[in-house]
């Protein structure tokens, strides 16, 4: 499959927002491309976010990945949280999941990171191969907690 990976700017939020809002289908929240083109809006235009977009030669969207960067007070170091990887479904299986994460590792490199950390469903056994794969290893040290916070 023909594509390339560059990095999300704002004039590319368009195209984000509607691998966004499919990416938020697929965990169960429902269609609201106003939403989601206003959060990837902000995300891009505070830099709270970096966001590499995979598109094919004609500019039609085909995956994403999401980062936020942050710090480790343990390690001292900067990390980045992968949040969101998407591919849609017709570019799937054509190993464009392993050249976004690639991109996002070069880049964790490349900027001096301390560590690259993600959190994936336990049944997404795709996800978890690919993670695998490149390197990552489940974390059996610490138990992650939440707390929804309803207004």
């Amino acid at each position: 499959m023909d594509s390339r990976i560059i990095q999300g700017r704002l004039e590319d939020v368009d195209v984000i927002s509607q691998l966004f809002n499919e990416y938020r289908q697929f965990y169960g929240q429902i269609d609201d491309l106003p939403l989601a083109r206003s959060f990837i809006a902000e995300r891009l235009s505070d830099n709270s976010s970096i966001i590499f977009l995979a598109i094919d030669s004609h500019g039609l969207g085909l995956g994403f990945v999401q980062l936020y960067p942050g710090f480790s007070s343990i390690s001292t170091k900067p990390v980045l949280n992968l949040n969101d990887l998407f591919v849609t479904k017709h570019a799937r299986c054509v190993g464009l999941g392993v050249k976004l994460m690639k991109q996002v590792i070069q880049y964790a490199r490349d900027h001096g990171m301390g560590k690259l950390v993600l959190e994936t469903q336990e049944t997404n056994q795709p996800a978890r191969s690919l993670y695998t794969s490149l390197g990552f290893e489940v974390d059996n040290d610490f138990l992650t907690y939440s707390l929804d916070i309803k207004r």
